[in-house]
């Protein structure tokens, strides 16, 4: 009865805007305490025939490729190529345990994420440069909820839920039939309540960062079962050593590194059930050795009173986010906008896809938005970039995940429930106007 109650939408409404968990300060109220936590999901529909999300004025969008099976992560060949995760969480029996577990299972079902994993890597080949994928191949199979993908030289790294994989690439390659090297295991498990890892390489190939999230919203399951979670860990390619490179980091997803500072930057979905308007997911530097508060504290040293034991020494070192982007808005995807082909507006900054709320009244992200850049860090409210993901009846017609800009300037969104690749790209109205300027 509670769950069914949950589903319903039962909890509290936001006092807040979006906007007011936004940027380098955000407001941060006292946290709701609640018997059911604030549950509002968007029931995914998919999108009828010709229908689409909403370009921001001066760019467009179109469907690079359609037809996929829940694609969910990006990444583009240095031939211009384009790989796609179709994946999807992997059997997980310890994860619908108890009245949190199956609330969580079937909102996750809702929302269009209970489905079966393709545990494919799909090559996607534009041959005739019109913002349209005409060739499709799958390149790996059989794999295992793979998510992240990292070409280095001629090997290309790919991080499924449990393990680094190493498999042979030649240029132009559109399968691949050897079996993949294992680098190192990565937490898996039954529970494996945060199953995504993304890997990005060092820039001279010799070290691998994987992200890993959490098993639990605030450690409720123990710190043991946390052991190299909520973390990005640092792998070595040639032995597989690895150890923890930052800390207290909830679920780590997208990952780039800023070229100013030659920082590695991150975005990182934020605990659940303290209301509506907490916890803001944010955008952050990450530093070597650094801690960032998970479970203890949140958004520096502010402390979660659910987590016990407390540690007020590791709160003490906790490390403040660079930028928050909004409660609950489950921001995934991140690219840099380098190389977009873009208005003015959207240069020198980063990408972010947004998949969307589950835990707020009224539903947050669900869209794409830019951060602006000046100096190595934000400088300026968000953009957005994609929107019309909501439909009026608070259905979801998509939900953007992985961003990417591949090698024309155009800026790929993979949308796991509409099981769409959009492609945003300038006007070429508008591009000739420039140019003629």
């Amino acid at each position: 009865m509670l769950a069914l109650l949950a589903l319903t939408g039962c909890g509290s409404e936001a006092k807040l805007l979006v906007e007011n968990g936004t940027g380098p300060d955000p407001k941060l109220p006292p946290p709701e305490k609640s018997l059911i936590p604030t549950i509002n999901i968007a029931p995914a529909v998919g999108w009828a025939d010709g229908d689409r999300p909403v370009a921001a004025e001066g760019t467009q969008v179109v469907a690079f490729a359609d037809g996929l099976e829940h694609p969910r992560w990006l990444y583009v060949l240095p031939n211009g190529d384009v790989l796609v995760a179709e994946t999807a969480a992997p059997e997980r029996p310890e994860q619908g345990k108890g009245l949190r577990g199956f609330i969580q299972k079937k909102a996750m079902k809702r929302a269009g994420s209970a489905v079966p994993s393709a545990n494919r890597i799909t090559l996607l080949r534009d041959t005739d440069r019109d913002g349209v994928a005409d060739q499709r191949t799958a390149l790996l199979t059989n794999l295992n909820s793979p998510f992240g993908m990292e070409l280095v030289g001629d090997q290309l790294y790919v991080a499924n839920t449990d393990a680094l994989l190493r498999f042979p690439y030649r240029d132009g390659d559109t399968t691949i039939a050897a079996k993949g090297a294992k680098v190192a295991e990565l937490p898996g498990g039954a529970l494996n309540h945060h199953w995504t890892k993304n890997v990005i390489a060092s820039k001279d190939g010799s070290k691998l960062y994987v992200t890993v999230g959490s098993n639990s919203n605030v450690a409720e399951n123990g710190m043991d079962m946390e052991v190299e979670r909520a973390a990005i860990l640092e792998i070595d390619a040639r032995t597989g050593a690895r150890e923890v490179y930052a800390s207290g980091l909830r679920n780590p997803n997208g990952l780039v590194w800023e070229p100013t500072t030659g920082m590695l930057w991150t975005v990182v979905n934020e605990r659940d059930e303290l209301g509506s308007d907490l916890v803001p997911d944010y955008l952050t530097s990450v530093r070597e050795g650094g801690f960032y508060g998970w479970p203890y504290s949140y958004f520096g040293q502010i402390v979660d009173e659910r987590v016990t034991p407390p540690r007020p020494d590791l709160v003490a070192r906790a490390i403040k986010p660079d930028y928050a982007l909004g409660p609950h808005t489950a921001s995934l995807g991140l690219a840099l906008s380098d190389g977009a082909k873009l208005p003015g507006r959207f240069q020198g900054g980063m990408l972010i896809g947004q998949h969307g709320s589950w835990n707020r009244e009224p539903l947050s992200g669900y869209r794409v938005i830019f951060v602006p850049f000046r100096g190595g860090n934000p400088s300026g409210p968000p953009i957005d970039l994609l929107t019309g993901f909501i439909d009026d009846e608070g259905n979801a017609k998509g939900r953007p995940v992985g961003i990417a800009v591949d090698k024309q300037g155009g800026v790929l969104v993979a949308d796991d429930v509409g099981n769409v690749i959009w492609r945003v790209s300038e006007l070429a109205s508008d591009r000739r106007a420039a140019n003629d300027n």
